[in-house]
Parts: C-alpha cells; structure tokens; sequence
C-alpha cells in the first residue's frame, strides 16, 4: 500500500516535471500542442527557491539581531536593520558555539509556526466536501485497516510539498549558521522527513473526522476558515525577518516559553545545536519517543473514526433543502389547479437582469452559494494584504491610510489584484466538471470570457474604492499626486482582470483528475509577479515609468487575451492547438529579445563597457535587430505561420510612396516642431548628440538612425505587433497601443514626437501591407530629426 502511494505521487511529479519536453501528436491538419511551459516553471521554482531560502536566512540574523541582547546590533535593531546588521549578526553566529537561549526559544516558535502552517494549508486546499471521497474505495481493498491508514500517512508525508519547502529550509539555515556547513542540506531534509509523518497524522485526524462528522455545507464554511488560518500563521513567519517588524512581534518571540524546545520541531532544533554527543542523544531519543507515540495514537484514532466504515447514510442537505422548498412553495402544476380568483402577482423585472447579462448573473449566483469560494474571493485578500502590513509594521491605525498616499494605492492594488487572483484566475476552474457547456452556449468563448472579466473588474474595484474613501476621510491635504495615483490603480484593476482570465485559461488543467491539480500553480505566481511590477510602479517617483509600467502591462494584457481566445476551442482536445498564426505576444518576445540581445552586443563590441560610443551602439543594435529578425523568420517558416509581414509584395512600389509620402510629412513636422519646444526648456541640453565632435561618430549616428533603426524596428513593432493588434482591434485601436509600446522604448524626452511617429508608421503599414512604406517613414523622420539635431 506504501509503495502504491509513493510511486503514484512519484509519477504526478515526474508528469509535471517532464510534461513540457513531449509535443503531442497533431491529428486533422492541426498543430500538436507543444507544452513549453516546464521553462516557465523552472523559473518560476528557482525564484522562489531563492527567496525562500533568502526569507529563511533573514529570519535566524533577525532574530539574532532582535531577541538576543547581547548581540552588537540589538540596541539599533528596532530603528535601523538591513545588510549591515545581517552581516553582524552572521559573523556572531559563526564564533558561537551555538544559539544563545532566547534565540533557541524564538526560532522553536518560528519551526512550531511552520509546522501548523504545513497542516493547514494543504488541509485548506482539499476539498473536502466533494461527493468522491479516495477513502470510500480504498477500504475495499484486500490489505489490512493499519496498513491502509499507515499507507496514507506516507503518501501525505511525501505529497506535502509546502511543507517539505518550509521546513526544509528553516531547518537548513539554523544548521548553517550553527556552523554545519554543507551537511546542512541533507540535515534539513531529515529533520523535513522525520516530521512530515506527524503532520500527515493530524491533516488525516482533521479530514477524516471532519467528513464523517459533518454535512457538506459545514464542510465549506470550516474549509474556508482553516483556508484563512494558515495565511496570518505564513505572514508572521515572514515578519520576523524583516528589519522593521512590528513592535509586537518582536515582543512575542522574546517571550516565547521554554516549553517549545521541548516539543518535535523543538527538539530538531536542540539535536543541530548540541554541543556534545550526550545532548544529540537525548535530543533524538526523545523526538523518538514523542514521534512514536504521536504516530502510533493517530493511527488509533484513525481506526476508531472508521469503525463503523466509511460511507455515512442520511439524505443530503441539498436534498432536503429542495424537499422544505417543495412543501413550502407550490409546483407549476399545483399553481395550475389554484382557483381563478387568485391568480399570481405580476413579475417585477429584476434591475439586475437589465444591469447584467445571463453569464454575469450565474457567476454572481455561484459567488454566492459556495460560500468556500466567497471568503477566498471577498474575505482572504483582506487577511493576506492586512497581515503583510501589520505584521511588517507598515500600518498601525486607519489614520495612516491618509498621510502615506502612495502606499495606499499600493494597498489598495494588493487587495484588488488578490480579488482578481482568487477570483476571474479560477473563472474556468470553477466550472467544475461542467466546463464543456460553455462550449454549448449561443454564444463565442471570447464573449463569455469578456463578459466574466468586466465582472470581476467591477468586483475587483469595490476594495481599492473604500480604501480611497478611507483615506480621503484622513487626508487633511489634497494633492494632485493623489489623483494621479487613483486613476493608476483604477485603470489597472480591469488591465490586470484581463490578465487574470486569461491566464486562468492557460492555467486551466481540464483533464486533471484530482481536484487541486486543476489549476497549474506556475501561472498564479506568473500573476503575482506581473502584479508586483505594477506596484512598483504606483510607487515608482517619475510619471514615465508609470507610463512604461502600464502601457507594457497592457500590451502584455492583450497579448494573453489573443492566445487564450485561440487556445479556447482547443482546451478540451489534449492533443489539437489551433494553427499558427502572427500573434502580439510574438511581437513583445521579439522586442524582448531585441534589446536583451543589444545590450550583450554592446559590451561585447565595446573596448571599454564604462564608455560605449556610437559605433558599438550601432553595431550592437543592428547586429541584435538582423539575429531577431532571422530567427523569427525561421521560426516563422518551420511552424508554417500564416500572416507573416513582407517588406515589399510584387511591384506595389507607387503605392507604397503614396503611403509613406505624406505620413513621413506629418512626422517630421511633429518631430521637428517638438525639438524647436525643448530648445526654448530647461531640458535643451538634452538634445546634444554624444559624439563628441568626430565626424566619424556623427556617420554612425546616420547610420543607426536613417538605417539601422528602420530596417530592424519596423518588423518588430509593425509587422509583429500592430500586425497581432489588427487580429484583435480596430486599426486605429491597434495603431495606438502599438505606437505607445514603440514610445515608451524611448527616452521620455522623445516619447510624444516618437508615439505620433508610431501612428503615422501604422497608417502607412495598412495602407500599402508592406513594411517598406513604414521604414520609409521612419527612416525620413529619423534623417530629419537627426540632421536637425546636428545643425542645432
């Protein structure tokens, strides 16, 4: 039974490992669907294996720093903190033989902390209340009731992959900085190991229990709460490193008893700090003693839960429920035999039929009867947003909301884009086993998908709204920083309600037979970490990089929108995807690409990297823009993709002058008529070209300009991604996002005369269908500006 468990949970591992190597095979003239994403997710696990790691090591220097009054960097610890002290505490930690008490007391509390989280949180992702219950049929096999329930506890020991992560790291970071050097690897994934199966123990107790004891609808509610336990728990883990956590924090864990060193993640922790042979013994031997027993009296109970069996009798709640509602209210036929002289009240029309469309409607309905999903939805992020900042010391009181206006925003973001995340992230998960309905409705996928995300932006918007209600009531002064940070977040909520549904769509595994692998977790940290770009950016001090932040992030929107409609017909079929076609999100790769591939070039090329001139510069630029350029154009013809640009079709050539001609006019007259502006600003010494006098340099600055930069960025930014807009937008829609990426790529100085550059480019692009009338364009407005420039 042991071994059947492990090697299942071996080859869902080894599947989700190795899923994306396999392209499966096409059938009926369509694409095999190539699963790439194991390199997002290898990415995904290695950033966040370095920040666990990173939060495990803050932690210990920390709590050094804080607890220990001894320490060098205790008196400034509650005021300062940061590198210097980490370095302090670090260095203090290496002469010491091992931790002084009360930092053995403080990191028991941490590993007691850990080891509930381990419990609740894969006891909150369970659920519980489905109607298919593993245990139902386990039973029915020919092995013994010990040995079922001994084999359980294994394959949740091994399955426990948060906890294995946690306390892995916990463990191995008191081991390193107790001096074991790299043996402190495989002593954390012991001390992992040994208490994993304690932990398996009491989620088995709970769930069983709880199931046996308990309808379907107390199931959900409780689910929700312990879904709700463990995210203050991982918070105020979190807090103790951080260098300004809150007073009180630190107050509990310098009070901390003495009793937790003496339960199983206490002990571990005594084992890596004795300092002899007879301290390690009594350490283990005691750990033992309490493992044993705590092993061998939940298998117990276990066994007494199920004496009886397992399947309870009784009808379902739902069932009678539909039984008081048919006694109560009568039936069409009932309401038939009624007498004439009593007919029904008119039916008042529903304001929310009229607001709402049918689709809408049944999202609010599900909203609201599984009460699971309404606390994660509207309950949770409130607990994870106010737990970060309270436990961080960031918020003391509701007051502050109205004097720290740019991290109300932020706040008030968090909570939104949480909202979204447990939310319109599970628009398809939530479907159930149902999800092929969709594909029955009167209706396109697309549309569905747009009305779920205005109705989760709508939802979304609700918090961010209060907390600026909140903070107007505190503010004593207002500011026209202020508005600007309001519409910053207003604007982004349905940016990143997009981003959310369609995402969910990727991240939606309909073939998952277990309910928690429905949704690929690769993809919720994908989300998480665009949304704490944006955060950055209500932070950030300059309006341009609020303006790159969102015109980026909306490009990446609609970029993920455009493939999720095309792999919408296709997510039910595990081996069809739909054909290639040019797409936006190519574009942004390309441009992506390009400039990573510029700044390699740049160093390479460069004699000296502290002083690039303009000949690396150009080099640099054209060498990256022809390796995108071929390697696009391969990829291009090896998958057969349909709309790839052309520079030139046949012999369009008068057309294609008739095209540049007058949208290379208006661009020059914009470029030229802004420089003439910045002139007569404090900003004109801005507009000296770096060339420093030669005459050679100002060739290659021609070069890159008139040349270089036409050839290579008209591909990218017209024939990709205006290209990939117009399969989705209008032309002028698609003209404007796209001139507005090809802006914010540009210094802020030039954004405005390069984004009306960018329209006039697209129009010329649509009116000749080839990418020779836009590089004309750019290719004169660049001459001019830059001859402008060098006569200036």
């Amino acid at each position: 039974m042991t071994r059947m468990r492990c090697l299942r949970q071996r080859n869902v591992i080894l599947h989700g490992l190795l899923r994306g190597f396999g392209r499966k095979k096409a059938r009926d003239g369509n694409g095999g669907k190539a699963a790439g994403s194991w390199i997002l997710a290898s990415v995904i696990a290695l950033t966040m294996a370095i920040s666990l790691l990173s939060m495990s090591s803050n932690i210990v220097l920390n709590l050094q720093c804080h607890v220990v009054s001894t320490s060098a960097c205790h008196a400034s610890a509650a005021t300062e903190g940061g590198p210097a002290h980490n370095h302090i505490a670090a260095a203090e930690l290496e002469k010491a033989r091992s931790f002084a008490p009360p930092l053995q007391r403080a990191l028991a509390l941490e590993l007691g902390a850990l080891f509930l989280i381990s419990v609740l949180l894969p006891l909150g992702s369970k659920e519980m209340a489905q109607p298919d219950w593993d245990l139902e049929w386990l039973v029915t096999l020919p092995v013994s009731r010990s040995s079922l329930l001994w084999g359980r506890i294994v394959e949740r020991s091994v399955s426990n992959i948060i906890g294995i992560f946690l306390l892995s790291a916990g463990y191995g970071m008191i081991a390193w900085y107790g001096g074991q050097g790299w043996y402190s690897v495989p002593l954390a994934l012991l001390a992992a190991a040994l208490l994993l199966p304690l932990s398996a123990v009491v989620q088995t107790l709970a769930d069983t229990g709880l199931r046996m004891a308990l309808p379907a609808s107390q199931l959900r509610n409780l689910q929700a709460l312990i879904s709700l336990l463990g995210l203050p728990l991982m918070y105020l883990v979190i807090a103790t490193g951080m260098p300004h956590a809150s007073r009180f924090i630190m107050d509990w864990m310098r009070a901390s008893p003495p009793w937790l060193l003496w339960t199983p993640p206490g002990l571990l922790l005594q084992a890596l700090q004795a300092d002899s042979s007879a301290a390690l013994m009594r350490s283990l031997c005691l750990f033992a003693l309490q493992a044993i027993a705590l092993l061998w009296g939940g298998v117990i109970l276990l066994a007494f839960q199920l004496r009886h069996g397992v399947v309870r009798s009784g009808a379902r709640e739902s069932t009678r429920r539909i039984a008081r509602a048919a006694i109560t209210q009568p039936s069409a036929s009932m309401a038939a035999s009624l007498p004439a002289s009593q007919p029904p009240a008119p039916a008042q029309s529903n304001w929310l039929e009229r607001l709402l469309s049918p689709v809408q409607r049944r999202e609010l309905r599900l909203l609201s009867r599984d009460r699971n999903f309404l606390v994660q939805t509207l309950v949770l992020p409130l607990v994870i947003v106010f737990s970060q900042l309270i436990f961080n010391g960031k918020l003391e009181s509701l007051a502050e909301l109205g004097q720290h206006h740019a991290s109300t925003a932020a706040i008030a973001f968090s909570i939104g884009a949480y909202v979204l995340m447990l939310s319109a992230f599970q628009t398809l998960n939530n479907e159930g086993q149902v999800l092929w309905l969709l594909y029955t409705l009167p209706q396109s996928l697309n549309d569905i998908l747009k009305q779920k995300a205005r109705l989760w932006a709508v939802l979304g918007l609700l918090y961010p709204i209060a907390v600026f209600v909140i903070s107007a009531y505190y503010t004593t002064q207002f500011e026209w920083r202020m508005l600007v940070l309001v519409l910053t977040v207003l604007a982004g909520i349905p940016i990143y309600s997009t981003l959310a549904v369609a995402l969910g769509v990727f991240a939606c595994n309909p073939h998952a037979v277990d309910a928690r692998n429905k949704v690929r977790p690769t993809f919720i940290y994908l989300y998480m970490l665009l949304a704490s770009f944006y955060i950055w950016s209500i932070t950030a001090s300059f309006w341009w990089q609020k303006v790159i932040v969102m015109v980026l992030i909306t490009a990446m929107a609609l970029a993920l929108w455009q493939k999720a409609r095309d792999a919408m017909p296709y997510l039910l079929d595990p081996a069809a995807a739909p054909p290639a076609r040019v797409a936006l999100a190519d574009g942004l790769i390309g441009a992506t690409a390009f400039f990573i591939l510029q700044g390699v070039a740049v160093m390479i090329i460069a004699s000296d990297p502290a002083n690039i001139d303009m000949r690396a510069t150009t080099l640099a630029f054209t060498s990256a823009g022809i390796l995108v350029y071929g390697l696009m154009r391969l990829y291009y013809w090896r998958a057969r993709t349909a709309g790839v640009p052309a520079i030139l079709r046949g012999s369009q050539l008068g057309g294609t002058l008739k095209a540049a001609l007058p949208a290379a006019l208006l661009a020059i007259a914009v470029g030229l008529l802004s420089i003439a502006v910045i002139r007569h600003s404090e900003y004109a010494p801005m507009l000296r070209p770096k060339i420093d006098g030669k005459p050679s340099l100002q060739y290659w600055l021609l070069g890159l300009a008139v040349l270089a930069a036409p050839l290579c960025e008209e591909f990218i930014f017209r024939g990709l991604i205006f290209g990939g807009l117009r399969r989705t937008l209008a032309a002028l829609p698609s003209a404007v996002v796209s001139a507005a990426i090809f802006a914010v790529v540009h210094p802020p100085l030039s954004m405005l005369p390069v984004f009306v550059l960018g329209l006039c480019t697209a129009w010329a692009y649509q009116r000749s269908q080839t990418l020779l009338a836009p590089m004309l364009v750019h290719a004169l407005y660049n001459a001019a500006v830059v001859t402008a420039l060098l006569l200036g």
